[in-house]
């Protein structure tokens, strides 16, 4: 049974999921899981890097040589949950470190070195997945649909997967059709930010202090008159778009601080909404996966936004909610080192099928 990891860490800034996949034949088990969380020094250099500022040439590569460094950590702590070493595993299939997603300018950025991650791990590493596709014209983003098609799509049942990560992201899966799929917009990256900034925490447990709040109609309307809602797919966003600054352009100043976040959980939700009603048709079912799907208080608000829709997570469907991406960049390192496509031109806008990642070798 061939064995790959997946190591996903995404716009949240959180920490790095490991996944240690099995592929016995055509099928996929998840063998293994770990978690590892970003010291608070990490995370706030990585929000420096966010927007441009002195020296961040010499900063990316420092951060690129600790992160690899932690992103090793994981994979240790995977292997030994497993009781496996680096010789029974394939490759390692690395996202990165987002800090500056630009297909718009030709561009991506995902921190990484994985010269020394295949040094300190003894495995062969896969990354830079986003770059090819750029490179074919394509946003790069989201890649996870393949996987989706792959994993959770039924030939008798509309599905859509919604990954509620920093970003909201929709696959769109109909029966006997093509794959469609797109980034909607803000889902943790907002919410995670105000209570940041305003309470200390690093993210609203369940979304309670938002619940706690009532929506601010005005300051909603401006939010969702951002142009990124309008535009068709293929799209794909991140913190360029949607950051605190953007937020607090639009604040008064007098509004209550819980119903700032209570406005930001409904933004979430209603441009999921709006986005899937515009542009996905009516699916019977709704899986969610992502950090987000821990949060009750922005389930529930989709639950009443899409009450004709059944929404439960990707457990249900044989992989747990929180691990579906590292998953996927497992199932993706597999396709490269195959020789098989990763992307969907029907997603991202490429000009066709590409295998994706560049190998470094263990």
């Amino acid at each position: 049974m061939d064995l790959f990891i997946g190591l996903m860490s995404g716009t949240s800034l959180d920490g790095v999921d490991a996944v240690l996949v099995g592929f016995p034949e055509s099928r996929m088990e998840v063998l293994a899981n770990a978690y590892l969380p970003y010291p608070e020094a990490v995370r706030k250099q990585l929000l420096v890097l966010g927007d441009a500022g002195s020296d961040e040439l010499h900063l990316s590569a420092l951060l690129s040589q600790v992160l690899s460094l932690l992103y090793a950590q994981a994979v240790a702590e995977v292997m030994r949950k497993a009781g496996v070493t680096s010789p029974d595993v394939r490759a390692v299939g690395c996202h990165g470190q987002p800090v500056r997603h630009r297909p718009d300018q030709g561009y991506t950025l995902q921190l990484g070195n994985p010269a020394l991650l295949a040094e300190k791990t003894g495995i062969t590493v896969v990354a830079d997945f986003r770059s090819r596709d750029i490179a074919a014209g394509g946003q790069g983003a989201p890649l996870v649909p393949a996987f989706h098609k792959v994993v959770f799509g039924d030939p008798q049942t509309h599905r859509i997967i919604l990954n509620l990560g920093g970003i909201a992201n929709v696959t769109n899966l109909y029966p006997s059709s093509a794959v469609t799929g797109f980034d909607c917009g803000p889902a943790n990256i907002l919410l995670d930010a105000w209570i940041e900034a305003d309470q200390g925490k690093s993210y609203d447990s369940e979304g309670a202090w938002g619940k706690s709040g009532t929506v601010v109609p005005g300051l909603l309307d401006e939010l969702m008159a951002h142009p990124y809602f309008q535009m068709s797919p293929p799209k794909s966003c991140g913190r360029e778009q949607f950051n605190l600054g953007w937020v607090r352009k639009h604040l008064r100043g007098h509004e209550r601080s819980n119903d700032v976040q209570a406005t930001l959980l409904n933004l979430t939700g209603r441009s999921i909404a709006m986005a899937i009603d515009r542009w996905c048709g009516r699916p019977a079912e709704l899986y969610v996966c992502g950090g987000g799907a821990k949060n009750s208080a922005l389930m529930e608000l989709l639950g009443s936004t899409l009450p004709s829709v059944s929404i439960l997570k990707t457990d249900a469907l044989g992989v747990p909610a929180e691990l579906v991406e590292a998953t996927a960049f497992a199932w993706l390192a597999r396709q490269t080192l195959h020789g098989c496509a990763g992307n969907l031109p029907e997603v991202t806008g490429a000009q066709g099928y590409r295998v994706l990642g560049a190998i470094y070798p263990a």
